[in-house]
C-alpha cells in the first residue's frame, strides 16, 4: 500500500522506496546496501564492473548472481584480475554463473589492468571526488531521481579519461547511488537515514 511521498509500507510497517520490496533480494539490498557510502579500490571496481554487466539488463539480475561474479572474478581483487590471461578469459565467456557478455568481460578485465597501475586508493579519491552537495533536497517520488546528473557526466568523463571502459554517464549515477555518493532513497523512506 502506497503511503505519501511514494514510498510503501512494507510487510513489517516500514516504508520503503517502492522497487525496495519487489523481491526479497531488492529489500535487503535496499534495506542494508544502496546508498550506504562505499570506499576502497577493490569495492569500487567490483561496484562499477557490476554496473556495467547491469548495463541494457535488470539489476536483479546482477544481483542474483554476485556471488558468482565474486567467485569468476577473484572477489574483484584489482591486483588478481589484472593478472588474469586469456585462458582466463575464455573460462569468463564459459561461466553460466556471471553474464557472458564478450564485450563487458573484455572491459572488466582491461578495466582491471588499467587500475592496477594507477596509485593504491586513487580510485576512490577520483570516484568520491564526484559527490554532489550532501544538502541537495531528498526526492519525494521516484520521478525526482535523475538517471544522468552533471556530476555522473563527469565521473564518466574522467574515468573514460584515465582508460576505464564501458561507463557512460547512466552507469556512473548508479554507482554513485549504489555507493553512497548520492542518497536516493526517498524523504519518507525509513532507510535514507539508517
Amino acid at each position: 500500500m502506497s503511503a505519501a511521498g511514494g514510498v510503501v509500507a512494507g510487510p513489517d510497517g516500514r516504508l520503503r522506496c517502492p522497487w525496495g520490496l519487489s523481491t526479497e533480494d531488492y529489500v535487503a539490498y535496499h534495506d542494508s546496501e544502496w546508498g550506504r557510502p562505499v570506499r576502497g579500490d577493490d569495492v569500487l571496481f567490483e561496484r562499477l564492473s557490476l554496473e556495467a554487466f547491469q548495463s541494457g539488463l535488470s539489476w536483479i539480475t546482477i544481483l542474483r548472481r554476485r556471488e558468482g561474479f565474486r567467485e569468476a572474478f577473484a572477489s574483484f581483487k584489482i591486483a588478481s584480475v589484472a593478472e588474469f590471461t586469456d585462458a582466463d578469459r575464455e573460462r569468463l565467456l564459459a561461466d553460466p554463473g556471471i553474464i557472458r557478455n564478450r564485450a563487458k568481460i573484455d572491459a572488466t578485465l582491461a578495466n582491471a589492468r588499467a587500475l592496477a597501475e594507477w596509485p593504491a586508493g586513487e580510485l576512490t579519491t577520483l570516484i568520491w571526488s564526484h559527490a554532489p552537495d550532501p544538502a541537495r533536497r531528498a526526492p519525494r517520488t521516484s520521478a525526482d531521481i535523475p538517471a544522468v546528473t552533471d556530476e555522473s557526466t563527469a565521473l564518466a568523463k574522467d574515468l573514460k579519461k584515465r582508460g576505464i571502459r564501458f561507463v557512460g554517464p547512466t552507469t556512473a549515477y548508479a554507482l554513485m547511488q549504489a555507493c553512497g555518493l548520492v542518497n536516493d532513497h526517498l524523504a519518507a523512506c525509513a532507510f535514507r537515514n539508517p
